[in-house]
C-alpha cells in the first residue's frame, strides 16, 4: 500500500501494520496497538459510505506516524470498517454489527495483542453509533488489557468551536471539511442535500436526559444531519492537524507509560 499524501516517508511505514513487514515488527516491537474503527454507510448525497472508515484510518496513520517520529512504538491496526447501524438497514449495502459481534470482535483482538506482549490498545472511532463503553469494561476485564477509545470530533472542543461555526452531527461542515481535505476527489458537494432534520412530533422526547435512537431515514430524508455548503479543504486540514497532534500526544505518553500506571498505580 502506497504512503498517503500526510505521510511522506518512502517505503513501507513501520507504525502502519498493513504496510509493515516482520523484520521491520521485530525491530520496532510495538507497545501499543491503535485500531481505527468506523462504520459503512450514507453521508448524504455528496460523501463516499466509508467517510467514517476514512476519517478514522487517517487521524489514526498520521498521529501514529507523529508519534513513531518521537520515540513512541504504536501500530496501527487494519481499520474496523463496520459499526452499529441498526437504525439505518433501510440504506443500501449498510452492514451492521450488532453489540454482541463488536464484543466478540474486540474481545479477539485484545486477546490476541496480550498473548504477543501489546497491553495497550486505543480504538479510534468516528462513527457516533458505536458505543464501546460496555465493550471495554468487558474486555478489560477478560484480558486485563488497557483499552483508550477516542472519539475523534469530542477531541479538542475549543479548535471544533473555533473554526466551525455549526459542525453538524453527520456529513456536515466538519465531515464534509474532512474529507476535502483528505480525499477532494471523493466528494461530490454540488449534489449535497441540506441535512435537514425533520422534527420529533412527540415533544417530551426533546428534553434534557430522554434519549432514544433516530429512524435515520424518517428524521434525515437526505440521510446528511447539519448543513455541509460552508465546507472547505482549509477548514478541514487546520481540524485534521489539531486532532491528530492531540492524538499523537497521547500515544506518546502511553506508550512510555509504566505498565503499573495503566492499572492506576
Amino acid at each position: 500500500m502506497a504512503s498517503t499524501p500526510h505521510d511522506s516517508a518512502p517505503g513501507p511505514r513501520a507504525h502502519v501494520l498493513l504496510e509493515a513487514n516482520y523484520r521491520q515488527l521485530l525491530d520496532h516491537r510495538p507497545n501499543v496497538a491503535v485500531l481505527p474503527w468506523g462504520a459503512t454507510e450514507a453521508h448524504n448525497f455528496h460523501l463516499p459510505h466509508g467517510t467514517d472508515v476514512i476519517e478514522a484510518r487517517e487521524l489514526a496513520e498520521s498521529a501514529a506516524g507523529r508519534a513513531a517520529a518521537r520515540g513512541a512504538m504504536p501500530v496501527v491496526l487494519p481499520a474496523v470498517p463496520f459499526g452499529n447501524n441498526a437504525q439505518q438497514q433501510d440504506q443500501v449495502a449498510t452492514i451492521h454489527l450488532s453489540t454482541a459481534t463488536a464484543l466478540a470482535l474486540l474481545r479477539d483482538i485484545a486477546s490476541s495483542l496480550m498473548r504477543q506482549g501489546i497491553d495497550r490498545l486505543v480504538i479510534v472511532n468516528a462513527h457516533g453509533g458505536n458505543d464501546f463503553k460496555p465493550l471495554v469494561r468487558d474486555v478489560s476485564l477478560d484480558t486485563s488489557i488497557f483499552i483508550a477509545v477516542i472519539d475523534f470530533w469530542r477531541v479538542r472542543p475549543d479548535v471544533l468551536a473555533r473554526v466551525f461555526a455549526d459542525p453538524g452531527d453527520h456529513a456536515g461542515d466538519l465531515e464534509t471539511s474532512l474529507l476535502l481535505h483528505l480525499c477532494p476527489d471523493l466528494v461530490l458537494l454540488p449534489q449535497a442535500g441540506l441535512g435537514a432534520a425533520r422534527p420529533w412530533g412527540i415533544p417530551a422526547l426533546k428534553q434534557p436526559g430522554v434519549w432514544t435512537p433516530r429512524p435515520w431515514s424518517r428524521v434525515h430524508p437526505d440521510t446528511g444531519s447539519g448543513d455541509p455548503t460552508a465546507a472547505t479543504a482549509a477548514k478541514g486540514r487546520e481540524y485534521f492537524e489539531a486532532i491528530t497532534a492531540a492524538v499523537a500526544d497521547m500515544l506518546v505518553d502511553l506508550s512510555a507509560a509504566d505498565p503499573a500506571a495503566l492499572r492506576g498505580g
